[in-house]
C-alpha cells in the first residue's frame, strides 16, 4: 500500500516551490563555496557555517518538496527536521552575531525568512498528516 494520503490542493504547488527553493539554495550557496569570484565578492562578510548549511540543506529542500508533492508522510517528517535544523542554525547565527562576528544583515534576514518558511511548511503538512485517517499496515 503506498504511503500517501488524500492529496490536498496545496501539495503540488508547495512541493514545486520547495524544489525551486532547494535548487536556488544549491546554486547560491554552491557558487560561494566553489569560489566563484563574483559570488564571493557579492556575498560580502558571509558566515561560512550558514552558507554551508544552506547549500547542503538545498538537497533536503528538494527531497522534502518531492515528498510533499507526492503527499508522502516522510515529506512531512523531513519538513519538520528541516524546520528544526534551520532554527538551530539561526540561533547559532545569533550567537555568532552577539559574539561580535562579522555578518551581512541580509544573511540574518534570509535565515529568519528560511526559518519562517520551514516552520510554516512543517506546521501545514503536520496538520494535514494528523488529520489523515490512520492506515492499516
Amino acid at each position: 500500500m503506498p504511503e500517501t494520503m488524500s492529496r490536498p490542493r496545496w501539495a503540488r504547488p508547495l512541493g514545486a516551490f520547495l524544489v525551486l527553493f532547494g535548487l536556488l539554495s544549491l546554486k547560491e550557496g554552491g557558487s560561494v563555496l566553489i569560489g566563484d569570484a563574483a559570488a564571493v565578492a557579492a556575498a560580502g562578510a558571509y558566515v561560512p557555517f550558514v552558507v554551508w548549511f544552506n547549500a547542503v540543506a538545498g538537497f533536503a529542500y528538494i527531497a522534502a518538496g518531492v515528498g510533499i508533492w507526492r503527499d508522502a508522510r516522510w515529506g512531512a517528517a523531513l519538513a519538520a527536521a528541516i524546520a528544526c535544523a534551520t532554527v538551530v542554525v539561526l540561533a547559532a547565527l545569533g550567537v555568532h552575531i552577539l559574539s561580535g562576528g562579522a555578518y551581512e544583515t541580509r544573511t540574518l534576514a534570509a535565515m529568519v525568512f528560511r526559518s519562517a518558511v520551514w516552520v510554516g511548511v512543517a506546521a501545514l503538512v503536520a496538520r494535514h498528516v494528523c488529520a489523515a485517517p490512520p492506515r492499516l499496515a
